[in-house]
């Protein structure tokens, strides 16, 4: 038996390195002016989709992005690392999408694709904490869904089985393909960069990147294996109302930049009435709550 797997990966903004100008003033983020970052639980659904791989030979891994031209480094990471080849969903139409857009922009994608058993993808992304595009996708493709998931266990007689940790506890759980399963932080780190595949595919491209490079046009033509697939909305039969902005009913109205800074400390008994007092304290400078 073997699978077609499609791993959800985001490229993000390291959301450790945030400043004064990490957002715009549409409310948009501003990510040119952070780092970016292969979001790290989708790196775990990446092992798991890989690891899914071994157990099934002759299957294939094909991650599927959304973002600009550059967002083709996070397929190229994951073909470091044993991933088959990949999508980058690529439109101005995209631009500024909230989960509701970039869900359906996603589903759409996979709509093209068409062949799939499984589609994976971290639990959140760090830029946005939601958690909800996995299961959103899940809603627009009609299919059946596992959260929080911690391993794979086997993929037998048409049901995949899975361990997921959940807050009171773990459990394990069957469900039948194709559906979609979302990966916690929790589950194995990916595996690291393959020197092989790192030289094999380190030129691997969309054909925007090398659009006025003949050269490397020519390069990549004599080599098919090295052609990200770049897709728009057009590619996807997208409508453009529910694309971008005009598809995303997120509204942020406002944005601060809090700093924490410690000034003092403080001694307190261990008696319920000091804790009382230090909790109504720490909510009534907004501290807390």
């Amino acid at each position: 038996m073997s699978l077609n797997i499609i791993v959800l990966a985001k490229q993000v903004p390291d959301t450790r390195n945030v400043g004064k100008d990490a957002m715009k003033e549409d409310g948009t983020v501003n990510r040119a002016a952070l780092p970016a970052i292969f979001n790290p639980e989708d790196l775990n659904a990446l092992e798991q989709a890989l690891k899914l791989k071994e157990m099934y030979p002759g299957s294939k891994v094909t991650l599927l992005t959304m973002g600009p031209a550059r967002a083709a480094e996070i397929v190229r990471e994951g073909m470091y690392r044993g991933a088959d080849g990949g999508i980058v969903l690529s439109d101005r139409a995209f631009a500024g999408s909230d989960t509701l857009a970039t869900s359906y922009a996603l589903s759409a994608a996979v709509r093209k694709i068409g062949d799939y058993d499984i589609i994976l993808g971290g639990r959140q992304a760090i830029d946005g904490d939601t958690a909800q595009v996995g299961p959103q996708v899940a809603e627009k493709l009609g299919l059946p869904q596992i959260t929080y998931a911690e391993e794979i266990l086997k993929v037998e007689d048409g049901k995949v089985t899975v361990k997921r940790r959940i807050e009171s506890g773990v459990e394990t759980v069957s469900c039948p393909l194709p559906l979609v399963v979302t990966v916690n932080g929790s589950a194995d780190e990916c595996r690291p960069r393959n020197a092989k595949a790192l030289q094999k595919y380190k030129y691997a491209a969309v054909p925007s990147e090398v659009a006025d490079d003949e050269a490397k046009k020519s390069f990549i033509a004599k080599r098919p294996y090295l052609n990200i697939g770049e897709w728009n909305a057009n590619t996807v039969e997208a409508d453009l109302s529910q694309c971008g902005l005009a598809g995303s009913p997120t509204k942020v109205k406002s944005i601060e930049n809090v700093v924490f800074a410690a000034k003092d400390a403080r001694r307190i008994e261990n008696e319920d009435g000091e804790l009382e007092n230090l909790i109504k304290e720490l909510i009534a400078n907004h501290t807390i709550g």
